[in-house]
């Protein structure tokens, strides 16, 4: 077939679109933009090797980093993501569909969420255009070319060839591969070297740090041959990696801190024009030889508490394994640890039990070199075997054959190993009996060395026994009638499937083993005492088991039905209720375990969470208390909301608790007149007064946690100097009535970064706090509004409010 003649011309016409496209890619102008989808979600780089914008975290995520990125290849390997501030210990920046990046005609970068309110800058102004570089580096340039920041100034866990870092940069592994959060390890470039650190999360503190190079550092650098090497003051190098380049046109470099901990050096071979998804990322070099080795006085090592690390250096991979009879806490989150799959071995165990119940297995090659606390030497094998297994805190002991010495070692087991250096012979402590994960402690074993008690005791109870018989059979003799109707009957337990209920009925006995006798308490409050517990199903279900002991008696009498109301509650911010039991006069609720506690402890402790999470909570409990007033079959009304009762799972998800025990409104009531509940400081001004008690006493509580959220204090600080300041809710509405928001995120600089949506929250919390009920606004108002999706009014200039505060707290 003849080739048409339009053909050449075709041809030249396509070649000068895409010159002129490429072209257009080299300089971006002012007043050019970016949004998540659509055909302008990222800016190429000339050869189109990198791309600058929008990167969906996940295939399913309705979030977007905004990244650097190798466009050419499959799975589209980020580079560069940027963070909320330039601190080390900040997280990712994450926004949702409607954001946009903006060039704006003053030169100023900034990236907004839906609602318009920026979540990110570098905070320079006054530049000409951009540009995508074949570097992997995005810079804001001036009129003469030079570049006044780039993505190379604040890099996250990846450097790229002919990036330098200088003191005060880091670079910060990810949680997991997929996650890009704050991990657990950092290297951090200063004056006086290179510190590798292993960072303990979730507050960000240190467990340990040492000196990868020391020496007065001016840099680091990735240069163009392939090398990564500290460049000294004195005019030295020393290498960190080196992983020659045949060619940057046939491959591509990357040097990555993973989240294992190892600083890894990579190459991927281009195949043609376009990345062929047969090839792959090949390790070039890393360090350490070994990450298994690095051992830090505190904290949980490289693969967390109760595990070991093998690190196989040929293809530089790290594995975290669990000893026999432990299973990870979380198999997506290895660096978690490990727990024990048995019920460990009890302190209220004799000798003779203990050494029936528990064997000592041989783990070759593992060692934990930390968890000493018992040592003896000389001493035989067979004394060193006996001492653990009749030793309640003893759940391995190692034995050294040339020195005949001993040590003893209790959990949790941290920096865990296994190699062939290790060659002393480690014995773990588990149960002999494998079938049964729970070894029983039974009353032999706690009794047999005190008969004479048990024979005492057993009399004492005889004799009552009989006693209390004739006591009622007389009783029963002289009045049947008026003893009939004076004994308190407690409603009868029927069988799930009669009441309609999605939770399980438990036997008093299935829950006292659970808890080993209601032992390890997690908590008290007015209601009763939690004690956390582990149910023996085919999963090892860790539960908190809530046994209520101040019960009114219309609510004792009516307790199955609450039971009912509560199972039917389903909400991601609500703590699940997994099952209750009714015995006799127990009344028990079985939830759902929370691994991270109550709020309190990360809001008025040692710890601050980020200004995100905080957020993230925030968003949370409000969500929770609007499905409790209006999406739930039964409303709601918590009346006891404060940081105590809202717990955070192992994702730091807020989770409300307690709200099965709060006066529940049927749907056709508005209001109720009851006795004052609640927590002094978050109980709201109605409750003193004759009003009707509405949802509205949630609203308010939730105002003062939303404070409490955003400055990271108690609402009541009496010791605090300024007196302005000792009450939360007065200073923050002075604060904001004086334009100074910043003041009360002072030294928190993820938080004053991002002020515009601090004040969003500062108003949402006062019109919260407004002293007439019908004033204040409703939890799906205040949804809309923490979240953006409804504009906030000014909130009313009302004083009265702060004396009701005060005379709440008398």
């Amino acid at each position: 077939m003849m080739a048409s003649p339009l053909l050449p011309l075709l041809v030249f016409l396509l070649l000068l679109q895409s010159s002129s496209s490429v072209q257009a890619q080299q300089r971006i102008n002012l007043g050019s933009s970016l949004t998540p989808e659509g055909p302008s979600s990222s800016w190429l780089s000339p050869s189109g090797d990198f791309a600058f914008g929008f990167r969906q975290i996940d295939g399913n995520s309705s979030f977007f980093l905004l990244a650097v990125w190798f466009d050419k290849i499959g799975d589209k390997t980020v580079a560069w993501y940027a963070k909320t501030s330039n601190d080390s210990e900040a997280g990712p920046v994450q926004v949702a569909s409607g954001s946009r990046l903006q060039l704006s005609g003053n030169g100023v970068l900034s990236l907004q969420d839906p609602t318009g309110a920026q979540v990110w800058s570098p905070k320079v102004a006054g530049a000409a255009y951009a540009r995508m570089l074949d570097t992997g580096n995005f810079v804001l340039a001036a009129a003469d070319g030079s570049t006044m920041w780039g993505t190379f100034d604040s890099p996250a866990d990846t450097i790229l060839p002919t990036q330098v870092l200088t003191p005060g940069m880091t670079l910060r592994s990810r949680i997991i591969p997929t996650d890009y959060s704050g991990g657990r390890f950092l290297v951090n470039i200063t004056t006086d070297g290179i510190l590798y650190c292993l960072v303990a999360l979730p507050s960000s503190n240190h467990d340990g740090c040492s000196w990868y190079m020391k020496g007065e550092t001016k840099r680091l650098v990735f240069d163009a041959t392939g090398t990564v090497y500290a460049d000294f003051d004195n005019g030295t190098q020393a290498n960190v990696t080196y992983g020659m380049i045949d060619s940057l046109a046939s491959s591509y470099y990357r040097a990555t801190l993973d989240s294992d901990g190892v600083f890894r050096q990579y190459s991927y071979l281009k195949i043609s024009s376009e990345w062929s998804s047969a090839s792959g990322w090949t390790v070039l070099d890393f360090q350490p030889r070994d990450i298994c080795k690095i051992m830090v006085s505190v904290g949980s090592g490289v693969c967390g508490f109760n595990s070991y690390c093998r690190f196989d250096g040929t293809i530089s991979q790290t594995t975290c394994s669990c000893p026999p009879h432990y299973s990870f806490l979380d198999s997506n989150r290895k660096y978690k640890g490990c727990k024990p799959d048995f019920q460990t071995h009890s302190c209220d165990m004799d000798e003779e039990s203990a050494m029936n119940e528990f064997d000592l297995i041989s783990t070759d090659y593992a060692d934990w070199p930390l968890a000493d606390y018992e040592q003896y030497s000389p001493i035989s094998e067979s004394e060193c075997r006996r001492l653990c297994l009749i030793d309640c805190f003893c759940a391995i002991t190692v034995f050294h054959q040339n020195s005949s010495t001993c040590w003893k070692k209790k959990l949790p087991l941290s920096n865990g190993k296994m190699n062939n250096d290790v060659q002393r012979n480690l014995l773990l402590k588990v149960p002999k009996n494998t079938s049964s994960s729970k070894p029983s402690v039974t009353a032999s074993s706690k009794w047999k060395n005190d008969k004479r008690s048990w024979i005492l005791g057993s009399s004492l109870f005889l004799g009552i026994s009989i006693l209390i018989n004739l006591l009622l059979i007389f009783a029963l003799f002289l009045n049947p009638v008026h003893f009939t109707n004076t004994t308190k009957k407690y409603p009868s337990v029927e069988p799930s499937s009669n009441l309609g209920l999605p939770i399980k009925v438990f036997t008093y006995e299935e829950l006292e083993m659970a808890t080993d006798g209601f032992q390890m308490v997690l908590g008290s409050g007015a209601s009763g005492i939690v004690y956390m517990g582990q149910l023996q199903d085919e999963h090892q279900t860790c539960v908190a088991v809530k046994k209520i002991d101040k019960l009114e008696r219309e609510t004792e009498k009516e307790f199955t039905i609450e039971v009912q109301a509560i199972g039917q509650t389903n909400h991601k911010n609500l703590v699940r209720l997994l099952g209750f039991c009714t015995e006799g006069k127990e009344r028990l609720l079985v939830y759902e375990f929370m691994a991270n506690g109550s709020l309190d402890r990360f809001l008025f402790g040692g710890i601050r969470l980020q200004w995100n999470l905080r957020a993230q909570l925030a968003l949370g409990v409000a969500r929770g208390l609007l499905y409790l007033h209006e999406e739930c079959s039964t409303q709601i009304i918590h009346c006891d909301i404060k940081p105590q009762n809202i717990l955070l799972d192992e994702n730091f998800s807020a989770k409300i608790s307690d709200f099965g025990l709060a006066k529940m409104l049927r749907t056709k009531q508005s209001h109720t007149n009851t006795g004052i509940r609640g927590t002094r400081g978050y109980v709201a001004p109605e409750w003193f007064k004759s009003a009707g008690i509405t949802a509205k006493v949630d609203v308010y509580s939730f105002g003062v946690i939303l404070l409490e959220l955003i400055c990271c204090r108690r609402n009541v600080e009496s010791d605090v100097a300024e007196e302005d300041k000792k009450i939360l809710t007065y200073w923050a509405t002075d604060s904001y009535r004086c334009g100074r928001v910043d003041l009360m995120v002072e030294g928190d600089d993820e938080a004053a970064m991002d002020l515009k949506n601090v004040e969003r929250f500062v108003e949402v919390a006062l019109w919260c706090l407004q002293e007439d009920p019908a004033i204040r606004p409703t939890m799906r108002k205040v949804t809309q509004m923490l979240d953006g999706a409804a504009a906030i009014p000014t909130p009313p200039d009302q004083s009265s409010f702060v004396g009701s505060f005060l005379q709440h707290l008398t």
